[in-house]
């Protein structure tokens, strides 16, 4: 078997306060760098709804039967121990090291294989409650998107932060312990702002906040209805809510959000930035949307090549690719995630490769929409960075996306083998904090976040593996339903498989999408 690991090398450490997206990955915790962006101690100014994340229990020790740790792979017995947030010691062969009758205090046990806290690099909260609904008859991405538009027509920042607040329990009950949630749905229908222009954005910050999950708020630049050799397409019916204008307006209604100049919006929550599309977005409102990722030091975020009537469309109005056309308006680069990159020449694979742009799949919605096979290999080959997103929820599984990306080479391929269990792990756990901004996330190692995702190796889908293969058991046959403790930056959020913030979670999905909807929820 070859391996392709999706996460390239390690660039050295940025300048104090970020980099631009001209800049460099920032190194993980275990190399030794801290975070480009600190905290606030307080919600800013505008934002005092928003529930700080408390810091988690102080010297809590944990002993894991099974960890993946950085560099030495899956080691037994090994003992996390963590103040606040912070890892601070990791000890493989604890009881080898420190008899049982010697130790001060008993560590919490982790039975399973323990992983550090999985990054979902794309979501649409909203698209949850689009699930069932469109699996129901045929169509194309086209008419799933009238449904999508239905879905947004209805919501307020009432309902949202209700539908969000499920959605991203759901998550946490996944591993999840950071979400880019890619935000477009701005306004009031009809296009007109809320008093406070940026409500919708502070609904899913709390829902975050109240699920006990980190969030990169990646606000969204949606100016355009469409794209025609012409030009662009003017908004039209449910995509008013999306608009600013233009790229000044969405700048100055982004900098309302009252971030510090780090970016960061709460303890638990930071903003980036995005172009929706190059069908969304004029090519002359693009620098604008740079321009302030440059400021702050934020990720930037596009969706990119989904269809290949983008491509064409792209083509027709600009004579250039998606690719070529975000390289000419200086969009791509490592601060840069490109999302789903499914067709893509080889050209454009070496652009975005050599400017070390994220390339995030979504394998579970790329296969629900029917977009393509994105050329994952090639992608990760030329020196992009992969990670993972559940996009629209079609199901939230971090590993079924992992295993998805090498189901997707083998379907192309016609062979076995193209990325291994630790490969695709590093995509949805190091590679995905980093691309959201969270570079000190992702590796269970002294200074990283303490975040635990302990995955059962007795269910039904994992009893059985073989020994020194609990990795490939975890990515090519658990699901997440095989979750059984989560712990998000030193905080319990999830043990023995109940949320213990949001104890209900189908209930609360189950309400918040027939509310949505406009059905009566079940009896």
């Amino acid at each position: 078997m070859t391996s392709v690991s999706p996460g390239g090398t390690t660039p050295p450490e940025p300048p104090p306060g970020g980099v631009g997206l001209g800049g460099t990955n920032v190194p993980s915790p275990s190399g030794g760098s801290a975070s480009s962006r600190t905290p606030l101690a307080d919600p800013p100014a505008g934002g005092e709804s928003i529930a700080p994340d408390p810091p988690g229990p102080l010297g809590r020790r944990w002993l894991a039967d099974l960890a993946w740790l950085p560099g030495q792979g899956v080691v037994s017995d090994v003992l996390i121990e963590a103040d606040g947030d912070r890892f601070t010691s990791v000890t493989p062969d604890y009881s080898a090291i420190v008899p049982a009758s010697s130790a001060t205090s008993a560590p919490e046990r982790l039975h399973g294989l323990t992983l550090p806290g999985f990054a979902n690099a794309h979501s649409h909260a909203f698209h949850r409650a689009l699930r069932s609904t469109t699996q129901a008859d045929r169509g194309t991405f086209w008419t799933w998107r009238e449904h999508m538009y239905g879905v947004a027509a209805r919501l307020d920042p009432d309902s949202y932060h209700r539908l969000a607040r499920a959605t991203f329990a759901e998550m946490a009950l996944a591993g999840i312990s950071c979400v880019g949630e890619f935000h477009y749905l701005h306004h009031q229908p009809g296009g007109h702002p809320y008093d406070d222009p940026n409500a919708m954005g502070r609904a899913l910050v709390q829902a975050a906040a109240e699920a006990g999950l980190r969030m990169t708020l990646l606000d969204t630049c949606y100016l355009a209805g469409g794209l025609s050799p012409g030009g662009p397409l003017p908004l039209a019916g449910p995509q008013l809510r999306f608009g600013d204008g233009d790229a000044a307006h969405w700048a100055a209604r982004v900098t309302e959000l009252g971030c510090d100049v780090h970016g960061m919006i709460a303890p638990h929550a930071q903003a980036g930035a995005a172009i929706h599309s190059v069908r969304a977005v004029p090519r002359a409102q693009m620098h604008p949307v740079v321009a302030w990722a440059r400021r702050f030091g934020a990720p930037l975020h596009a969706h990119m090549s989904e269809q290949v009537a983008e491509n064409q469309a792209c083509q027709a109005a600009y004579g250039m690719s998606p690719t070529r056309l975000l390289y000419a308006e200086d969009v791509l680069g490592p601060r840069t995630t490109v999302v789903h990159a499914t067709h893509v020449d080889d050209g454009d694979t070496e652009l975005l490769g050599g400017g070390q742009t994220f390339a995030c799949l979504c394998p579970t919605t790329e296969r629900d929409l029917g977009d393509g096979l994105a050329p994952a290999q090639a992608l990760a080959a030329a020196g992009c960075p992969l990670t993972l997103g559940s996009d629209s929820h079609a199901v939230v599984d971090m590993l079924e996306e992992a295993r998805g990306v090498e189901y997707a080479e083998r379907l192309a391929r016609r062979a076995r083998g193209h990325f291994t269990a630790e490969a695709l792990l590093h995509a949805a756990t190091t590679a995905g904090h980093t691309s959201l901004g969270w570079p000190d996330a992702g590796e269970i190692a002294p200074g990283a976040r303490a975040d635990l995702v302990t995955v059962s190796l007795d269910s039904v889908r994992t009893a059985g593996a073989a020994d020194g293969l609990a990795l490939e058991a975890a990515v090519f046959a658990a699901s997440a339903a095989d979750i059984r403790h989560v712990v998000i930056n030193g905080r319990d959020v999830v043990r023995d498989g109940v949320h213990l913030l949001v104890p209900d979670v189908p209930g609360e999905l189950s309400r918040s999408i027939h509310a949505v909807l406009g059905r009566e929820p079940p009896l």
